[in-house]
């Protein structure tokens, strides 16, 4: 199990706790720091059932003034997330073959 995670993110220390009082095993990865490669972004989007583009938070000025209203393909939303990690949506609990984004922290329990 690990947690793609933002020590800045309010919801990411939570989703934090919400493991620790669990007391999950788990690896912690500051993806700001060690930003996934294109092949695991695709299998962790892969994971959550979802499009590379509901993965970009766009409320993030990066976005607003570089891609908002922008069409671009799969793979291309998949490049600027692995060029600007800030854009990926957070955190991110996987388990085995699921993932889901603890937006509430408590989704995180659907898979622990």
């Amino acid at each position: 199990m690990e947690i793609l995670h933002n020590p800045r993110c309010t919801k990411s220390r939570q989703t934090l706790q919400l493991l620790e009082s669990n007391n999950a095993e788990f690896t912690i990865v500051e993806y700001l720091k060690n930003t996934p490669s294109k092949s695991e972004l695709t299998e962790i989007i892969r994971k959550l059932g979802i499009s590379a583009f509901e993965l970009i938070r766009k409320g993030e000025s990066i976005y607003k003034e570089q891609f908002k209203g922008k069409t671009l393909s799969e793979e291309e939303w998949i490049d600027v997330m692995i060029e600007q990690p800030k854009l990926i949506e957070r955190p991110i609990f996987i388990n085995g073959e699921k993932a889901v984004i603890g937006r509430p922290p408590e989704n995180i329990l659907s898979i622990l």
